[in-house]
């Protein structure tokens, strides 16, 4: 749910127009799902052990192109630093720890923990971005750690969230600076959005619980504190503050379009994991408020536009691929009809691309990116609404998410982004992003394998896909 560093994003190289006469035409009940259903699902096992031969597939891919880097350029057979150039802290291998833990792939999760053991240096002098440090790293450690009981892996994160906490400490407000540098504690940057603000706290909370130190949870806490206290009177929310003064600097409400997802995702999901009713609260609080100002329907679909958080003023009809795991999160809120017609909303424009384009505007049609780059949102959504229903609609809805990789993103080194979705074939890039390792193929795994190693009555998944509730030890 969180876009990658403009660096790592080349711009699309065109824009496509979906005229309004087609959006009309993407009714929910469509004529493509209703073909699907006639048409019986290979068996779980067979969809299972397709999944996971597509994650070893990339994941081999990666060991073969960049091993102990960050992320894997899979056309080239290179390499791409994430967090700093020059300087490695092999994300898709703490990103890929728990996937590997759920399909049982053993060797691979003991030669991944083993290079992390060795080789991720939490002091390392670079300057990170601490929300992708966060989702990323701690998060990864975590997943693995309770995955395989491997206290080192505990450690690694500890020292790593201990100097990534100035971000926290520094600021006057409790809003979190946007990046630090490890070595010096330097912090740097004070313009975060809202996901940057409070995409923490299942992480911290967690954390603090590990390891009976309440810094982590408390610094968590300040921050969400320091947004709320800032809501407006109609209890919206902008896009960003600033760090030092806690003046807004922009006040559209643009939720669940990105930068501010996972903010929101953050209050259930920590009200759910830590039993605090206060995140819960925040959350009902603030998803209300976005469901009265923000949910519009249009031609038989359910999308979200953006408004002033002061004035409730209509400002734009963009809608983002990263924020169809609203659904999922609607559902797990309570309100599963929201949660079903927003799911449909995507799966209409699914029937149109064979993978889903980056953004779009609902009202006028127009794709305005071009671009996949191998989001894992739609699928995630699937995994939930089909956790909370057992319904065969997200079951299909998956399925076809997978088939549609497969088809279209699947090359000989592994999955790569597309710079274009509107071409045939579709334009390829050269990138596997490392949440690919933690997200795409794991929600599609779990619908499908009847997990042994995952408890689903009471399993929780991070923004970053990392399984922080639920993972059961092998024995």
């Amino acid at each position: 749910m969180r876009p990658l560093p403009a660096r790592s994003l080349p711009l699309p190289r065109r824009r496509a127009v979906l005229g309004a006469a087609a959006v009309a035409s993407l009714l929910p009940a469509s004529s493509a799902r209703a073909a699907a259903a006639e048409t019986p699902l290979p068996s779980d096992a067979v969809v299972a052990g397709a999944v996971r031969e597509e994650f070893l597939h990339a994941w081999e891919g990666y060991k073969q192109a960049a091993w102990g880097y960050d992320e894997a350029r899979p056309v080239s057979c290179g390499h791409n630093d994430f967090f700093a150039a020059g300087q490695s802290f092999g994300l898709s291998a703490v990103e890929a720890l728990d996937t590997l833990y759920l399909m049982e792939q053993d060797a691979e999760v003991a030669l991944a923990a083993d290079w992390i053991e060795a080789h991720l240096d939490p002091a390392a002098d670079a300057e990170v971005h601490v929300f992708e440090a966060i989702i990323r790293l701690v998060g990864g450690l975590l997943a693995g750690y309770l995955c395989t009981g491997r206290s080192r892996l505990l450690d690694r994160c500890r020292e790593l969230t201990d100097r990534l906490l100035p971000a926290f400490t520094a600021s006057p407000t409790g809003i979190p600076y946007t990046r630090v540098n490890l070595r010096t504690g330097a912090v740097a940057g004070t313009a975060p959005p809202l996901a940057e603000i409070g995409s923490n706290v299942l992480e911290f909370g967690l954390l603090s619980e590990l390891t009976g130190d309440n810094r982590y949870y408390a610094a968590a806490k300040r921050a969400y504190r320091a947004v709320l206290d800032r809501r407006s009177a109609l209890d919206l929310l902008g896009t960003s503050l600033h760090t030092e003064t806690g003046q807004w600097l922009d006040t559209t409400s643009c939720a669940p379009n990105p930068p501010v997802d996972s903010f929101y995702e953050y209050l259930w999901a920590g009200g759910e994991l830590l039993g605090d009713g206060e995140l819960t609260g925040w959350y009902r609080l603030l998803t209300d408020a976005v469901l009265r100002h923000q949910l519009v329907r249009q031609d038989g679909l359910s999308w979200f536009q953006q408004v002033g958080a002061t004035d409730g003023a209509v400002l734009g009809h963009r809608q983002s691929e990263l924020a169809s795991f609203y659904a999922g999160l609607l559902g797990k809120g309570g309100d599963l009809a929201t949660a079903r017609a927003y799911h449909r909303s995507w799966s209409s424009l699914l029937e149109q691309y064979p993978v889903l384009p980056e953004e779009l505007d609902f009202r006028s049609g127009a794709i305005t990116s071009v671009r996949d780059d191998l989001r894992p949102e739609y699928a995630n959504s699937a995994f939930d609404l089909w956790r909370l229903t057992g319904e065969a609609e997200y079951k299909e809805s998956a399925y076809r998410y997978f088939q549609n990789l497969r088809t279209h993103l699947r090359v000989p080194g592994g999955y790569t982004v597309a710079e274009d979705v509107t071409t045939s074939p579709v334009t390829l890039g050269d990138l596997t992003p490392g949440y690919f390792f933690a997200e795409n193929l794991k929600y599609v795994y779990l619908v499908f394998a009847a997990a042994p190693r995952f408890d689903y009555r009471t399993g929780l998944l991070s923004t970053e896909g990392k399984v922080l509730r639920g993972a059961v030890r092998r024995r």
